[in-house]
């Protein structure tokens, strides 16, 4: 089954996010909240694909990383 937006409809998109985040919920001891969850709207309204959104979300989490670093906080790395 194919997950891209010309593919599915937004019933179908809505039902892709929920089992997802259900299926990783139960191995990440409630990571996920409705943060996690509104950051998938822009799939489910169909602007971008699910590649994008997580890519995004990758990228801002190494920044945020790096970014922790620079302050001296002791954790992670220093550049």
């Amino acid at each position: 089954m194919s997950i891209l937006i010309k593919d599915t409809t937004k019933e179908q998109r809505i039902d892709i996010v929920r089992r997802s985040l259900e299926d990783s919920e139960e191995g990440c001891d409630n990571f996920y909240s409705n943060d996690v969850e509104d950051m998938y709207i822009d799939y489910i309204e169909g602007r971008k694909e699910l590649r994008e959104i997580n890519a995004e979300f990758r990228t801002n989490f190494v920044v945020s990383e790096r970014e922790m670093a620079r302050s001296g906080c002791g954790m992670g790395y220093r550049s």
